[in-house]
C-alpha cells in the first residue's frame, strides 16, 4: 500500500469511472428493453427467446468497461507491488479510460432504444427478429470503437514518457 502514488490514484479513479460510467448505462439499457421484452412476453411467451437477445445487447458495455477497468489494475500492478505511476503517467491511464466510459455510458442508452424499438418488431413480426438485431447491433459498433480506442490507450507501452515528451515539447514552443 505504500507505492499508492497521486498517478496511481488517478488511474484508479480513470478504471472505476470506465467501469461505472458503461455498467451504468448497460443497467439502464438492459433495464429498459426488459421492461419492453416483458410486455412483448406477457402477450405471447413464445416471443420471450428472442426478446431477450436484444434485451442482452446493451449489457456489453458494461463487460468492455470492466474489461478496460482490469487492464489498468493489471497495469499498474494493483494485485501485486503496485506501480509508482508519476502524475503525468496517472492522467495518461485515466485519459485513456475516458472513451470507454463515455461511449459506453451512451451507446448502451441508445442501443436500447433501438432494442425497444426490435422488441416492438418482433411483437408484430416475429420472423423480423434477425433485422432487429442487425439494427441493435449497430450501435454497438462506437462501444467496439471506444474499447479498442481505450485499450490502446492503456496497453500503450510508453503511456507516461510519451506524455511527458508531449508535454516538455509544449513548454519548448
Amino acid at each position: 500500500m505504500g507505492n499508492f502514488t497521486l498517478g496511481t490514484l488517478i488511474a484508479l479513479i480513470g478504471a472505476v469511472f470506465a467501469a461505472a460510467m458503461a455498467g451504468i448505462g448497460s443497467a439502464i439499457g438492459v433495464g429498459t428493453a426488459g421492461k419492453a421484452a416483458a410486455g412483448v412476453t406477457s402477450e405471447d411467451p413464445d416471443k420471450f427467446s428472442k426478446c431477450l437477445v436484444l434485451q442482452l445487447l446493451p449489457g456489453t458495455q458494461g463487460i468492455y468497461g470492466l474489461l478496460v477497468a482490469f487492464l489498468v489494475f493489471v497495469k499498474i500492478d494493483l494485485f501485486g507491488s503496485v506501480a509508482r505511476l508519476s502524475v503525468t503517467g496517472g492522467l495518461g491511464l485515466m485519459v485513456a479510460c475516458l472513451p470507454m466510459a463515455i461511449v459506453g455510458f451512451l451507446s448502451a442508452l441508445y442501443q436500447s432504444k433501438v432494442a425497444c424499438s426490435g422488441i416492438a418488431l418482433v411483437a408484430k413480426r416475429p420472423e423480423e427478429s434477425g433485422k432487429a438485431i442487425i439494427l441493435t447491433v449497430m450501435v454497438e459498433t462506437y462501444a467496439v470503437l471506444a474499447l479498442l480506442v481505450s485499450l490502446l490507450g492503456v496497453m500503450m507501452p510508453a503511456t507516461e514518457s510519451l506524455l511527458e515528451a508531449t508535454a516538455s515539447a509544449a513548454l519548448i514552443a
